[in-house]
């Protein structure tokens, strides 16, 4: 059982030893920083953690992987501002760490599953495992595991998946965990404060250039391109202008921000690589789905179409601030049936 110190996995945990299984309880170490008070995987969290199993008299260990973590979590996130992207860490984390790394840890100690705190529901079909939405469309995390594959799904639990979050904090109190009231953290881990371009300026060297309107004219300076993403207003430096300004593309290779008026972020099309579908092997022909290009996103109607390693997503109707580096989700009404990374907006209207 992956524990994070929080309500949801404390339960989680609980919910699998009542189910009859043979419960171990294991925290990742990931980051070595000053202790964040309620963070995911922070002192704090790890002492929560330790409580919890305690309690429930479980075997409880932690588990270093401080290394892989900076290496493929820490160093991508720089990178991928480096590149003018906007990058989503908590699937990267899920992608790298937490679903390829402790899962290979915990069947390596010949544990059968590996379980999480996620609201996310696994469903068997033939030999084929699929993932769907959970019952709780305000906790549904789906968005954030649609890389999963199959060689992982078979050995995943998710006891969450059926609960609403005011079920599951009863069912907190009902066990008496320690952490029944805690709150959640929606911070990024490992970003002191949820300060991201503090946290960059400390480890990438930036360099100023010009901030320009879609007519190439130049409106202002920037003090790195790293400080924007797609659609942001705010910070921006244009005020002189008079014009409400948002941020349209971010060019890595001349070193400049493009911005624009609000109608110019919308998009009709998005290309996307990085692809993994869940109830087929390969999208093989065009597909009519709802798509998700951001965590907190409504999904929109759109249909997906191959293009070699990549997919072209067309939506029915034109979709604001499609960012590259975060994820696009493809669902079928509660199944979800993949995603990938956005590579970039196309039919931009400039």
């Amino acid at each position: 059982m992956a524990m994070s110190g929080g309500v949801d996995s404390s339960v989680a945990a609980a919910l699998l030893l009542e189910q009859g299984y043979e419960v171990i309880g294991i925290t990742m170490q990931i980051w070595p920083q000053e202790d964040k008070t309620g963070a995911c995987c922070s002192l704090s969290a790890v002492e929560d953690a330790r409580r919890v199993a305690r309690q429930l008299q479980i075997p409880y260990y932690v588990s270093n992987f401080q290394d892989l973590f900076a290496q493929e979590v820490i160093a991508d996130f720089c990178s991928e501002y480096q590149r003018g992207r906007t990058p989503n860490p908590c699937i990267r984390c899920n992608e790298k760490i937490k679903f390829r790394a402790l899962l290979k840890r915990a069947l390596e100690l010949d544990a059968e599953f590996l379980a999480t705190g996620h609201y996310v529901r696994i469903k068997q079909k033939g030999d084929r495992f699929l993932l769907y939405r959970a019952r709780d469309e305000h906790k549904d995390q789906s968005y954030v595991l649609a890389g999963l594959r199959q060689e992982q799904l078979r050995h995943l639990l998710f006891p969450l998946g059926e609960l609403t979050k005011d079920e599951t904090r009863a069912l907190a109190e009902k066990y008496q965990l320690p952490v029944a009231h805690k709150a959640e953290s929606q911070e990024i881990c490992f970003v002191p404060n949820d300060d991201y371009r503090s946290f960059l300026k400390e480890r990438i060297s930036q360099k100023p250039g010009q901030i320009v309107d879609t007519a190439g004219q130049v409106l202002g300076e920037h003090s790195g391109i790293v400080n924007f993403t797609i659609g942001q207003r705010r910070n921006l430096g244009l005020g002189h202008t008079g014009q409400r300004y948002f941020v349209l593309e971010v060019d890595p290779q001349l070193n400049r921000v493009i911005v624009g008026k609000k109608e110019d972020l919308s998009s009709s099309s998005l290309l996307a690589d990085n692809l993994n579908f869940i109830p087929l092997d390969e999208l093989e022909a065009p597909m009519e789905v709802q798509a998700q290009i951001r965590y907190n996103a409504p999904r929109a109607p759109a249909v997906i179409i191959p293009q070699g390693r990549q997919v072209r997503v067309d939506f029915a109707i034109p979709q604001s601030a499609i960012t590259p580096g975060q994820a696009v989700v493809f669902y079928q009404d509660q199944l979800v049936v993949g995603g990938g990374t956005i590579k970039k907006a196309l039919d931009l209207s400039r």
